[in-house]
């Protein structure tokens, strides 16, 4: 297993992951009608990268799987946090 690719597939695996996010809850923000059809979209979109992913080496998804695990609570524990105020 090649300890630099499944790296490489945790920051990828963590990008698709906020990148889902995002724009789910922009498609939220939307028309019934474009939200429905986003949701599709983004439903088919992430098929297609399982897929393609699933298809790869072990250490590709096993770098994935890492990355798209540990972003949701990482990054819900980043939004939690209590922000500094800059002094000058």
């Amino acid at each position: 297993m090649d300890a630099l690719t499944v790296l490489a597939l945790a920051a990828f695996g963590s990008t698709a992951y906020l990148t889902t996010l995002s724009t789910v809850q922009w498609l939220n923000q939307q028309a019934s009608r474009m939200k429905v059809a986003g949701l599709v979209v983004v439903g088919m979109v992430l098929c297609a990268l399982i897929g393609t992913i699933a298809n790869a080496s072990e250490s590709v998804v096993i770098g994935f799987v890492v990355g798209a695990g540990i972003t949701p609570p990482v990054h819900r524990w980043i939004l939690q946090r209590p922000r500094a105020v800059a002094s000058h």
